[in-house]
């Protein structure tokens, strides 16, 4: 089955009356969790963007309180699903501010975890890339964000 485009969706859509676009939102929520979750943060979070970043860095805070630091193997595992979620709550916001501050919450648990990165190469390269991805988003801020989030970028110490 072939998909529409999006600007042939968003014409329909146009044409559709407003009881029908419920309908058409309740279907999708109810067929996939992300459509719900999305949803959700859209008509209910994204007017409080500061609440919705607070609660995922407290979400994030305690799914690093349940990593097994007994195997570096097992932390790896744990840590590459708290970066999925981490990820998917910043693509539902899609805002250079909240990215900037749940990766800086993500690298600062990393950092807090109490296991010798040196010996793995895949963690050191998944900080690497979030200091990146930080510097790229605070690039695209205004100068004087800029220089707040760098000040707080310069005293993440990770790998020390």
């Amino acid at each position: 089955m072939q998909s529409a485009s999006i600007a042939n969706i968003k014409k329909e859509l146009q044409n559709v009356p407003q009881e029908a676009i419920i309908e058409l939102c309740l279907r999708m929520a109810k067929y996939k969790k992300e459509n719900k979750e999305l949803l959700n943060y859209l008509l209910f979070e994204s007017t409080h963007e500061q609440n919705y970043i607070n609660t995922i860095k407290t979400t994030i805070t305690e799914e690093f309180s349940k990593v097994n630091t007994a195997n570096i193997f097992f932390a790896k595992k744990s840590i590459r699903r708290i970066f999925r979620l981490a990820n998917k709550y910043i693509n539902y916001s899609q805002l250079a501010e909240t990215e900037i501050q749940v990766l800086v919450c993500f690298c600062n648990e990393m950092n807090n975890l109490k296991l010798s990165w040196n010996k793995s190469a895949a963690m050191q390269n998944l900080c690497g890339n979030q200091l990146k991805k930080i510097n790229k988003a605070i690039a695209s801020l205004h100068e004087d964000l800029q220089y707040d989030y760098q000040k707080e970028i310069d005293t993440l110490s990770l790998f020390d």
